[in-house]
């Protein structure tokens, strides 16, 4: 299954705008310091919901990063999702009007623009249909922010967004490595953006008790692995990565941070919203990647875990990971306990931090795992970052519909 085509992927840029910092490296900052970007709902009325907390980005002015009029054009998700790009293309040194048809764009999110659809609901029930917003369509589908990024740059090759729940950035990753890998394209702009935290979605994910109610202490809310997780903390955030092909990146003299060297995906087949409880899929997909990548299991280093905090999600993914490993595991940790779970943008978030960790020689930790479950067990990073000099990491999504998606990178 290994990569037949003989053209490697690397990573040459990243960006990030998180509940932890509005760049990579500030995101990344808060992840190995064990800080929390959990805290009380801003931005809308939230004392009749049952769940009042969330990771949100917070201080972010989009008028003063696009301007009055742009912004209002602009869905907070693809606000996000462009200040994340503007960062990676710029780290990556990418001059794409160069050669336009041969860069690409694969983005996603689990649900797009949920703010511009709730407010257009409410001025169509408040005002009436007269007042509608006329850019209220492209502002809340899914595709616009890979629309407006290609927009931005002049990017004229495969234009594309995945839309498969909390795996949907992840998988963007691994399409884009597949498109280079094709020879489709030489370079490709990839991640993730989510923006759904309003009273519909803090709402719709609470009626289905996913989410942590510890309303009184938010930032020991999100406990992935921890014997008293009671559910995921809703999070917003965009990360982006710049995908090339590594001769066409060397030619170019563009900084190489790690290479994506395998991808794999599968389906549970089995519920909406709950995983086979065996693991197998999720199993599948680790082990797919790890022979895409041309590696044995054991020289995995590192997960960055889905690690949601929901009972049933951890146990089922701890025990794909010890079906694999065995009692030996790669240690693991969820960065989701300090992020809250970004849903769509979750896994580019977490390839960043799976670049910054093998770059850096610092594995993130999980923080509030004062307790790991028996069911969970593995080799965790419970509460505090560990030095580690790691050379291979993987990064897993699991997604609402049974979609699972496991990236592998290695060290540059």
């Amino acid at each position: 299954m290994h990569n037949a085509t003989g053209r490697r992927v690397v990573v040459t840029g990243i960006g990030a705008i998180s509940p932890l910092g509005h760049t990579a490296d500030s995101t990344w900052d808060g992840l190995v310091s064990g800080r929390s970007g959990v805290a009380g709902v801003e931005g809308f009325d939230s004392a009749d919901l049952p769940v009042r907390i969330a990771a949100q980005v917070r201080g972010f002015d989009p008028v003063a990063v696009f301007g009055k009029r742009q912004a209002r054009h602009l869905d907070r998700v693809v606000q996000l999702a462009l200040v994340a790009t503007r960062e990676a293309v710029e780290s990556a040194k990418l001059d794409v009007a160069a050669d336009p048809h041969r860069v690409g764009v694969v983005y996603g999110t689990g649900i797009g623009g949920l703010h511009s659809l709730e407010e257009g609901h409410r001025t169509l029930l408040d005002r009436g249909p007269d007042w509608i917003n006329p850019y209220l369509l492209p502002m809340m589908i899914p595709n616009m922010a890979a629309g407006q990024i290609a927009m931005e740059w002049g990017i004229r090759g495969p234009s594309s967004c995945t839309i498969t729940a909390c795996s949907a950035s992840a998988q963007a990753i691994g399409e884009a490595s597949d498109l280079i890998r094709l020879g489709r394209a030489d370079a490709v702009v990839c991640g993730g953006a989510e923006a759904s935290i309003t009273r519909l979605g803090l709402s719709g994910f609470a009626a289905m008790k996913a989410l942590s109610t510890r309303n009184d202490e938010p930032e020991r809310a999100s406990r992935p692995f921890d014997l008293r997780r009671d559910g995921f903390v809703m999070g917003e955030a965009a990360a982006t990565l710049v995908l090339e092909e590594r001769d066409y990146a060397l030619r170019r003299g563009a900084p190489i941070l790690a290479e994506l060297a395998g991808y794999g995906a599968t389906s549970d087949a089995h519920h909406v919203t709950s995983p086979l409880p065996d693991g197998d899929g999720a199993m599948r997909a680790m082990l797919v990647a790890c022979a895409d990548a041309g590696i044995a299991p054991d020289e995995v280093g590192y997960i960055n875990a889905h690690g949601t905090a929901t009972p049933p999600n951890d146990r089922t993914e701890a025990l794909a990971v010890r079906r694999i490993w065995g009692d030996r595991t790669p240690a693991i940790s969820s960065t989701k306990s300090m992020t809250g779970h970004t849903l769509g943008a979750a896994g580019a978030l977490e390839s960043v931090a799976c670049i910054k960790a093998l770059t850096a020689g610092v594995l993130p930790p999980t923080v509030n795992l004062d307790e790991p479950d028996p069911d969970c067990a593995a080799d965790h990073v419970a509460l505090t970052a560990r030095v580690a000099d790691v050379s291979v990491a993987m990064s897993n999504s699991f997604g609402f519909g049974g979609h699972n998606a496991s990236l592998v990178f290695r060290r540059a």
